[in-house]
């Protein structure tokens, strides 16, 4: 491995990485990476040469991480919400070797790893569980030496949410990793992120995840990184100010929380270090993030696409305030089409199904699922991410529903993402979800489901049906609306609509008034 710190002129004793509960140097960072990477080279890893990190935000999640870059090896993240089956039936399907995990997920680790026969488990923190080789342990079998620098760097296996069956594996798409056949090459590909041209990132989101993942590489180019926990707003906004963050990666649930909090607890904090902040998850409201805009400047990039593709489309807050709602152009290699239900093209601005050009030929690989990866697919090489959408006449891609939550109601299709996008603007609606649920006669109406700004506010429902009526058709509105506590969105701001709709689909429909 080449010495980047000396490479990068970092100072040695310099802080590299702050995470919630430990900080290291970029002396600390290099010896634990050449102790992880070698004791990763000496193991007995198969031919997939995975290991598994199962583990909350840390430093050490960040340095397994890596370590497998420099190891040879393709690291699976995987949620620390799942259970011990979940997490073994991953272990299976990727043919992991080893397991990371920390203190809140090594007694699920050593158990999954049970059921999966997989034989060591490395765990880090204050841990006792039988079955577990301790972190300390594990780095004291590796070498403090540079490990080959012509070792193959090699991409993550990440794991779908698995909302409409089991998790599919996929491994991160080409243009998503560096890629470079040594780890030198890797390293100067990395220096070419658009995080590493900056100061201190700022990771927010858990290290599963694609967007906080690849935001954290820029350790690797010089960049220090401050990873955080669960998020917490106003900790966010202390951190950047008191750290000069330069840049992050958020999603719009992060700017919900943001904006929510009063103006004397924004304005104790300065955040004019931002230069960047990318943006993906889910669809942002319009008003969040003209709000956004407004409060932080023009530093926001939206990046849309999936695991399976990486970034599809982009848009600066420049380009989105002349088109607001849009999640930009189309990025090489891919180019944008809409199609009808015969699969046929349809003109700029009319609404369809929402399809990709991937000129590369590559499209969507689920490499141990080769019919969900065909059914991904139009034709080879030209993919859908499952959403709706139209593209206007400059080329900017605005993006409806996904295909799955379209309700047809007396044979009308209804697509929720209107009635949420009105309602969203509503003064007492801190989020909502419309869904479909069942009608006698109709078959299905639109319900929404509203979380209150206010809790403990006596709201009257038919004031928030009232609030959409006035500003969209009749038909597109929601019949009924159900208050709730939360709408269950994952840290990067999705929503599991099949698991909002269950209750309802589990019982008799009935006729609404």
């Amino acid at each position: 491995m080449p010495d980047f710190i000396e490479e990068l002129g970092l100072e040695p004793g310099s802080i590299a990485i702050v995470g919630p509960d430990s900080r290291l140097t970029w002396a600390a960072v290099d010896l634990v990476l050449n102790r992880c990477a070698n004791a990763l080279l000496q193991a007995d890893l198969g031919a997939s040469r995975r290991v598994a990190v199962f583990a909350e935000n840390s430093c050490e999640t960040a340095m397994a991480h890596l370590a497998g870059l420099f190891g040879g090896a393709s690291t699976v993240p995987v949620n620390f919400h799942l259970t011990s089956s979940e997490v073994a039936y991953i272990l299976r399907d990727s043919r992991t070797e080893v397991v990371f995990a920390g203190p809140e997920t090594v007694e699920r680790a050593v158990e999954a790893a049970r059921l999966a026969e997989v034989s060591t488990v490395v765990a880090w923190g204050d841990c006792e569980t039988s079955g577990a080789l301790s972190w300390d342990e594990w780095l004291e079998s590796g070498s403090d030496s540079p490990p080959p620098d012509d070792v193959r760097p090699l991409p993550n296996m990440l794991y779908t949410s698995g909302t409409t069956g089991v998790p599919k594996g996929t491994e991160l798409p080409p243009t998503m990793f560096a890629g470079g056949s040594t780890i030198r090459e890797h390293l100067e590909n990395v220096r070419e992120n658009r995080f590493a041209k900056l100061g201190t990132h700022l990771v927010l989101g858990p290290m599963y995840h694609t967007g906080p993942l690849s935001g954290m590489r820029s350790l690797l180019a010089g960049v220090p990184s401050i990873v955080t926990g669960r998020f917490d707003a106003e900790e966010t906004l202390r951190v950047i100010s008191d750290n000069q963050v330069e840049s992050t990666l958020m999603v719009p649930t992060h700017f919900v929380r943001l904006i929510d909090l009063s103006s004397k607890i924004r304005e104790q904090y300065d955040v004019s270090s931002i230069r960047l902040v990318v943006h993906t998850g889910s669809k942002c409201p319009i008003e969040v993030k003209r709000a956004m805009i407004e409060w932080w400047g023009p530093v926001f990039v939206e990046a849309y696409g999936a695991t399976e593709v990486g970034t599809t489309c982009s848009i600066t807050s420049e380009e989105w305030l002349e088109h607001p709602g849009s999640v930009g152009r189309a990025v090489p290699p891919f180019t944008p089409l809409v199609v009808d239900d015969q699969g046929e093209e349809v003109p700029s601005g009319t609404e369809g199904r929402l399809f990709f050009q991937d000129s590369t030929g590559r499209g969507v690989v689920y490499p141990g699922d080769p019919a969900k990866s065909a059914a991904a697919h139009l034709k080879p090489g030209v993919f859908t991410l499952g959403e709706l959408g139209h593209i206007d006449k400059d080329g900017y891609v605005y993006i409806g529903d996904r295909v799955s939550d379209m309700v047809v109601s007396g044979g009308v299709n209804l697509y929720p993402a209107e009635a949420e996008q009105v309602l969203i603007g509503h003064p007492d609606v801190a989020d909502v979800a419309c869904i479909g649920v069942p009608h006698r006669e109709m078959g299905e109406e639109l319900k929404a489901l509203v979380v209150l700004s206010d809790p403990e506010k006596r709201v009257d429902e038919s004031e928030i049906l009232g609030y959409c009526l006035q500003r969209l058709s009749h038909h597109k509105c929601p019949r009924t609306v159900t208050l709730v506590e939360d709408l269950g969105r994952t840290t990067m701001g999705k929503i599991d609509k099949r698991k909002l709709r269950s209750p309802w689909w589990d019982e008799p429909a009935t006729t609404s008034d």
